[in-house]
């Protein structure tokens, strides 16, 4: 099943995620679905409040950066088999310089910009059996893993700008909040309040 994706302006992208568990209703159906929904948006990177759910999850599948030349080879065969699920994570370090790559989320449509972050970090996570894991990742990988686990924590990648960059993209925002905005996916936009 292909979910629609809820777009910038909908509570859902703020609110504070709740762990899940092994038992978590269809969660395997859930997982599939998402990578669905994720592959039919063309996105990297899907978590669970892109899609309505509250929970701590997120999957991404880096394979499309294989064909990135400026890409060293190791990184480009890493990226190709990288496709992953992660519940209930938790980065417990960045290190590394923070460096800029230009960003994007299906859930706010048309907007791109460069974002700092940190080149590694430490996650500890549980995939969909439930093994537990704590990986160290850098580079490109990395950098979708905190995109997407921003997501599980509220936060947007537009929250990471600074304030002229947020100012100069303000209307495109509220274009998408309000619907306004043409895409190649399903999308579910805010409910506009009636006035009284």
């Amino acid at each position: 099943m292909i979910y629609p994706i809820i777009a910038y302006g909908d509570p859902v992208l703020r609110k504070e995620t709740e762990e899940i568990t092994s038992s978590y209703p269809k969660l395997q159906e859930l997982l599939e679905d998402m990578f669905e929904t994720m592959y039919a948006s063309y996105g990297i990177g899907l978590a669970a409040p892109q899609i309505g759910l509250s929970i701590r999850l997120f999957v991404v599948d880096a394979s499309p950066f294989e064909d990135d030349e400026d890409l060293s080879e190791e990184e480009r065969r890493f990226l190709k088999d990288f496709k992953k699920v992660f519940i209930n994570a938790k980065i417990l370090n960045e290190t590394g310089n923070e460096w800029a790559f230009n960003e994007g989320c299906l859930s706010i449509p048309d907007v791109r910009e460069d974002v700092f972050r940190k080149e590694s970090l430490v996650i500890e996570y549980w995939d969909e059996n439930f093994q537990k894991h704590t990986d160290t990742i850098s580079g490109i990988a990395a950098r979708i893993i905190q995109h997407e686990y921003d997501h599980i924590e509220g936060i947007l990648f537009t929250d990471r700008l600074t304030p002229l960059k947020k100012r100069l993209i303000k209307s495109k925002l509220n274009n998408i909040s309000k619907g306004n905005v043409k895409v190649d996916y399903r999308m579910k936009f805010p409910i506009a309040k009636k006035k009284r």
